[in-house]
Protein backbone atom coordinates (compact mmCIF):
# COMPACT_ATOMS: atom_id res chain seq x y z
CA UNK A 1 0.00 0.00 0.00
CA UNK A 2 2.82 2.42 0.78
CA UNK A 3 4.83 1.63 -2.32
CA UNK A 4 6.95 4.32 -3.97
CA UNK A 5 4.37 5.00 -6.72
CA UNK A 6 1.60 5.45 -4.15
CA UNK A 7 3.80 7.73 -2.03
CA UNK A 8 4.53 9.85 -5.13
CA UNK A 9 0.81 10.08 -5.90
CA UNK A 10 -0.03 10.99 -2.29
CA UNK A 11 2.72 13.62 -2.29
CA UNK A 12 1.07 15.22 -5.33
CA UNK A 13 -2.24 15.44 -3.48
CA UNK A 14 -0.57 16.85 -0.36
CA UNK A 15 1.31 19.43 -2.46
CA UNK A 16 -1.91 20.98 -3.81
CA UNK A 17 -2.58 23.14 -0.70
CA UNK A 18 1.00 24.44 -0.88
CA UNK A 19 0.52 25.26 -4.56
CA UNK A 20 -2.72 27.08 -3.72
CA UNK A 21 -1.00 29.03 -0.95
CA UNK A 22 1.75 30.13 -3.34
CA UNK A 23 -0.74 31.19 -6.03
CA UNK A 24 -3.06 32.97 -3.60
CA UNK A 25 -3.00 36.75 -4.07
CA UNK A 26 -1.22 38.88 -1.50
CA UNK A 27 -4.27 39.91 0.52
CA UNK A 28 -2.23 41.96 3.00
CA UNK A 29 -0.78 44.06 0.19
CA UNK A 30 -4.19 44.44 -1.47
CA UNK A 31 -2.85 42.81 -4.61
CA UNK A 32 -4.98 40.72 -6.94
CA UNK A 33 -1.98 38.63 -7.98
CA UNK A 34 0.79 36.78 -6.16
CA UNK A 35 4.30 38.22 -6.16
CA UNK A 36 6.70 37.04 -8.89
CA UNK A 37 8.69 35.04 -6.32
CA UNK A 38 5.49 33.21 -5.31
CA UNK A 39 4.78 32.41 -8.95
CA UNK A 40 8.36 31.16 -9.33
CA UNK A 41 8.04 28.88 -6.29
CA UNK A 42 4.63 27.70 -7.51
CA UNK A 43 6.14 26.94 -10.94
CA UNK A 44 8.88 24.85 -9.32
CA UNK A 45 6.35 22.93 -7.25
CA UNK A 46 4.06 22.50 -10.27
CA UNK A 47 6.95 21.03 -12.29
CA UNK A 48 7.80 18.68 -9.44
CA UNK A 49 4.16 17.59 -9.29
CA UNK A 50 4.17 16.96 -13.04
CA UNK A 51 7.35 14.89 -12.75
CA UNK A 52 5.85 12.77 -9.96
CA UNK A 53 2.76 12.26 -12.13
CA UNK A 54 4.96 10.69 -14.79
CA UNK A 55 7.16 8.68 -12.45
CA UNK A 56 4.45 7.18 -10.23
CA UNK A 57 2.97 5.34 -13.21
CA UNK A 58 6.34 4.52 -14.75
CA UNK A 59 7.73 3.04 -11.53
CA UNK A 60 4.53 1.08 -10.84
CA UNK A 61 4.51 -0.48 -14.31
CA UNK A 62 8.25 -1.11 -14.60
CA UNK A 63 8.45 -2.77 -11.18
CA UNK A 64 5.15 -4.60 -11.54
CA UNK A 65 3.68 -2.95 -8.45
CA UNK A 66 0.54 -1.42 -9.94
CA UNK A 67 -2.00 -1.28 -7.12
CA UNK A 68 -5.69 -0.63 -6.83
CA UNK A 69 -4.96 2.25 -4.49
CA UNK A 70 -2.64 3.82 -7.06
CA UNK A 71 -5.13 3.28 -9.88
CA UNK A 72 -7.74 4.98 -7.70
CA UNK A 73 -5.62 7.87 -6.41
CA UNK A 74 -3.68 8.83 -9.56
CA UNK A 75 -6.61 10.26 -11.54
CA UNK A 76 -7.92 11.95 -8.39
CA UNK A 77 -4.55 13.61 -7.83
CA UNK A 78 -4.53 14.79 -11.45
CA UNK A 79 -8.04 16.22 -11.24
CA UNK A 80 -7.41 17.97 -7.92
CA UNK A 81 -4.24 19.57 -9.25
CA UNK A 82 -5.80 20.69 -12.54
CA UNK A 83 -8.99 22.00 -10.91
CA UNK A 84 -7.05 23.92 -8.26
CA UNK A 85 -4.72 25.52 -10.80
CA UNK A 86 -7.58 26.47 -13.13
CA UNK A 87 -9.57 28.08 -10.32
CA UNK A 88 -6.60 30.06 -9.02
CA UNK A 89 -5.43 31.21 -12.46
CA UNK A 90 -8.93 32.46 -13.21
CA UNK A 91 -9.19 34.06 -9.77
CA UNK A 92 -5.87 35.91 -10.21
CA UNK A 93 -6.88 36.92 -13.76
CA UNK A 94 -3.94 35.09 -15.28
CA UNK A 95 -6.65 33.43 -17.34
CA UNK A 96 -9.19 36.12 -18.14
CA UNK A 97 -11.72 37.22 -20.73
CA UNK A 98 -12.73 34.65 -23.31
CA UNK A 99 -9.81 32.43 -22.24
CA UNK A 100 -11.94 31.47 -19.21
CA UNK A 101 -14.12 29.51 -21.66
CA UNK A 102 -11.18 27.23 -22.50
CA UNK A 103 -10.41 26.76 -18.81
CA UNK A 104 -14.06 25.93 -18.06
CA UNK A 105 -14.19 23.44 -20.95
CA UNK A 106 -11.23 21.61 -19.43
CA UNK A 107 -12.68 21.68 -15.91
CA UNK A 108 -16.13 20.50 -17.00
CA UNK A 109 -14.69 17.70 -19.13
CA UNK A 110 -12.67 16.47 -16.14
CA UNK A 111 -15.83 16.33 -14.02
CA UNK A 112 -17.94 14.67 -16.73
CA UNK A 113 -15.34 12.02 -17.60
CA UNK A 114 -14.77 11.25 -13.91
CA UNK A 115 -18.49 10.73 -13.39
CA UNK A 116 -18.70 8.64 -16.52
CA UNK A 117 -15.79 6.46 -15.41
CA UNK A 118 -17.43 5.96 -12.02
CA UNK A 119 -20.75 5.02 -13.64
CA UNK A 120 -19.10 2.57 -16.05
CA UNK A 121 -17.06 1.02 -13.23
CA UNK A 122 -20.32 -0.09 -11.60
CA UNK A 123 -21.04 -1.93 -14.86
CA UNK A 124 -17.50 -3.34 -14.86
CA UNK A 125 -16.69 -1.46 -18.06
CA UNK A 126 -13.28 0.18 -18.22
CA UNK A 127 -12.39 3.22 -20.26
CA UNK A 128 -8.67 3.11 -20.97
CA UNK A 129 -6.82 6.36 -21.45
CA UNK A 130 -6.31 7.09 -25.15
CA UNK A 131 -3.17 8.47 -26.76
CA UNK A 132 -5.08 11.63 -27.63
CA UNK A 133 -6.06 12.05 -23.98
CA UNK A 134 -2.37 11.82 -23.07
CA UNK A 135 -1.68 14.63 -25.55
CA UNK A 136 -4.50 16.62 -23.93
CA UNK A 137 -2.82 16.18 -20.57
CA UNK A 138 0.51 17.29 -22.03
CA UNK A 139 -1.08 20.46 -23.46
CA UNK A 140 -2.72 21.14 -20.08
CA UNK A 141 0.53 20.71 -18.18
CA UNK A 142 2.38 23.01 -20.60
CA UNK A 143 -0.44 25.59 -20.57
CA UNK A 144 -0.75 25.86 -16.82
CA UNK A 145 3.00 25.69 -16.29
CA UNK A 146 3.56 28.50 -18.79
CA UNK A 147 0.79 30.61 -17.24
CA UNK A 148 2.31 30.19 -13.78
CA UNK A 149 5.82 30.92 -15.11
CA UNK A 150 4.49 34.04 -16.87
CA UNK A 151 3.62 35.44 -13.44
CA UNK A 152 7.21 34.92 -12.32
CA UNK A 153 8.58 36.56 -15.47
CA UNK A 154 6.04 39.27 -16.37
CA UNK A 155 8.53 41.05 -18.63
CA UNK A 156 8.56 38.01 -20.95
CA UNK A 157 5.07 38.32 -22.46
CA UNK A 158 5.65 35.49 -24.93
CA UNK A 159 5.47 32.95 -22.08
CA UNK A 160 1.87 33.91 -21.38
CA UNK A 161 1.09 33.70 -25.11
CA UNK A 162 2.48 30.16 -25.18
CA UNK A 163 0.36 29.35 -22.13
CA UNK A 164 -2.83 30.69 -23.66
CA UNK A 165 -2.25 28.98 -27.03
CA UNK A 166 -1.57 25.71 -25.20
CA UNK A 167 -4.69 26.28 -23.09
CA UNK A 168 -6.82 26.50 -26.24
CA UNK A 169 -5.03 23.46 -27.70
CA UNK A 170 -5.87 21.54 -24.53
CA UNK A 171 -9.47 22.78 -24.73
CA UNK A 172 -9.87 21.51 -28.31
CA UNK A 173 -8.39 18.13 -27.36
CA UNK A 174 -10.64 18.17 -24.30
CA UNK A 175 -13.72 18.40 -26.51
CA UNK A 176 -12.52 15.62 -28.83
CA UNK A 177 -11.50 13.20 -26.07
CA UNK A 178 -14.54 14.07 -23.97
CA UNK A 179 -16.81 13.25 -26.89
CA UNK A 180 -14.93 9.98 -27.50
CA UNK A 181 -15.41 8.94 -23.87
CA UNK A 182 -19.05 10.04 -23.91
CA UNK A 183 -19.77 7.94 -27.04
CA UNK A 184 -18.34 4.87 -25.30
CA UNK A 185 -20.35 5.61 -22.18
CA UNK A 186 -23.64 6.18 -23.99
CA UNK A 187 -23.50 2.65 -25.40
CA UNK A 188 -23.83 1.32 -21.85
CA UNK A 189 -26.69 3.52 -20.72
CA UNK A 190 -30.37 2.57 -20.85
Amino acid sequence: MLSLPNILTLSRILAVPILLFLLWPGVAEGSLQPKPIDYALAFGLYCLMGITDYFDGYVARSRGIVSRLGAFLDPIADKIMIAAVILLLVFTRDVAGYHVIAALMILLREIIVSGLREFLATLQVSMPVTQLAKWKTTFQLVAFGALILAGALPEMAWIKVVGLISLWGAAVLTLITGWDYLRVGLKHMD
